[in-house]
């Protein structure tokens, strides 16, 4: 059975930092892309960061870029870094994968099978 788990979400202060994971179960990451989207209330969901595992490509939505970082524990877990965080950072952020998924600068969602349920990021003061 294939999943993935979101965690890591909170109310934090803008300028402030969260840690985001997504633990993955029923495969391993290491031939897969994986990315993180958000959605913020009345908004459509958007890409904010892919990362390829078989080349190690990377790409972030211009709004985060400086700020966010992803990274992995090498086995089953993926993490967002968020870091100088801004209200319009807010939403909820899933994590998601597929067989097909390529991560690509426009962070289009094209071949994503796989979604985590998401968790809540609130930044305000």
């Amino acid at each position: 059975q294939v999943q993935l788990v979101n965690s890591g979400g909170g109310l934090v202060q803008p300028g402030g930092s969260l840690r985001l994971s997504c633990a993955a179960s029923g495969f391993t990451l290491g031939s897969l892309a994986f990315g993180w989207f958000r959605q913020a209330p009345g908004k459509e969901r958007e890409g904010v960061s892919c990362v390829s595992f078989s080349d190690g490509r990377t790409a972030f939505a211009d709004s985060v870029k400086g700020r966010f970082t992803i990274s992995d524990n090498a086995k089953n877990t993926v993490y967002l870094q968020m870091n100088n965080l801004k209200p319009e950072d807010t939403g909820v952020y899933y994590c998601a994968t597929g067989v097909w998924y390529d991560c690509s600068p426009r962070l289009r969602m094209n071949g994503l099978e796989t979604w985590g349920q998401g968790t809540q990021v609130t930044v305000s003061s």
